[in-house]
């Protein structure tokens, strides 16, 4: 899954796509490279950030999809926790919905993604981007993961999405410390408990900065790697990069060495 973000201010690329030309340049950048998926947000969730309204990442994401839907011949997933942006990026060409507030944020998401019978990943967090970072302690972090993810499934269902389009992600990098970035990795085959594929999104972030001295997001690519590998060692399935081809050679090998079953 390759990383488009449609924002001023994401962590690593924030303010790199926000010209139509340049993210259509980039989404053939990555189908080059392999890709699976493109994500396209237009929200930044660092922490730390502040949202924007619908109205704005309406304006940012909808066109970007609906061009690149148009030229690029791989599916889109729009990264937001906004029905109404969902339901309009679905209109304009993409399949997916990247929810990382696993369905908690919006009320009408899940029915967005049973009526238009979109895939859906939902992820663990703790609060929206401003706060969650404040909230980084635990007294079983697998435990809290798990049952928040199990009942994001459970109000997907409820709403109808069917079973074999969701996928759950344990959140890296979302209301956790950089141990607990460290534990989710080491535990991450707990997740199967759950029934459902896991995506993992480690890409660039702080917690690998703080590991090997990279202040820079952009010289973490190496760390990056490191946890595409182990990831697919614990069954990982879908891995959300910034830098596609890299990532997508050291999952190739992983996956020759620990063939998924």
């Amino acid at each position: 899954m390759g990383i488009l973000n449609i924002t001023p201010d994401s962590f690593s690329d924030g303010g790199c796509y926000l010209d139509p030309d340049c993210a259509l340049k980039q989404a053939r950048n990555m189908v080059e490279q392999g890709v699976d998926l493109i994500d396209i947000g237009g929200e930044s969730t660092r922490p730390g950030s502040t949202g924007v309204d619908e109205e704005e990442e309406v304006r940012r994401v909808v066109p970007i999809v609906e061009r690149i839907a148009a030229q690029c011949a791989v599916p889109i997933s729009v990264d937001t926790t906004k029905s109404r942006v969902a339901h309009e990026a679905i209109l304009a060409g993409a399949e997916f919905i990247n929810d990382v507030s696993g369905l908690r944020f919006d009320s009408e998401m899940a029915r967005v993604a049973a009526q238009t019978g979109a895939g859906l990943f939902l992820m663990h967090t703790r609060g929206r981007s401003d706060i969650m970072q404040k909230r980084t302690d635990y007294a079983d972090l697998l435990g809290d993961v798990c049952r928040y993810l199990a009942e994001g499934i459970e109000l997907a269902y409820a709403a109808g999405v069917e079973e074999d389009r969701i996928a759950v992600d344990p959140g890296v990098g979302f209301g956790k410390d950089a141990a607990g970035n460290l534990e989710i990795l080491r535990r991450l085959a707990e997740l199967h408990c759950l029934g459902r594929p896991i995506l993992l999104g480690t890409s660039r972030k702080a917690f690998l900065g703080k590991i090997l001295d990279r202040p820079q997001p952009c010289e973490r690519l190496f760390g990056t790697v490191a946890t595409t590998a182990l990831g697919v060692a614990q069954g990982a399935r879908i891995f959300r990069v910034h830098d596609v081809a890299p990532n997508r050679d050291a999952a190739l090998t992983a996956w020759a060495i620990h063939p998924y079953v």
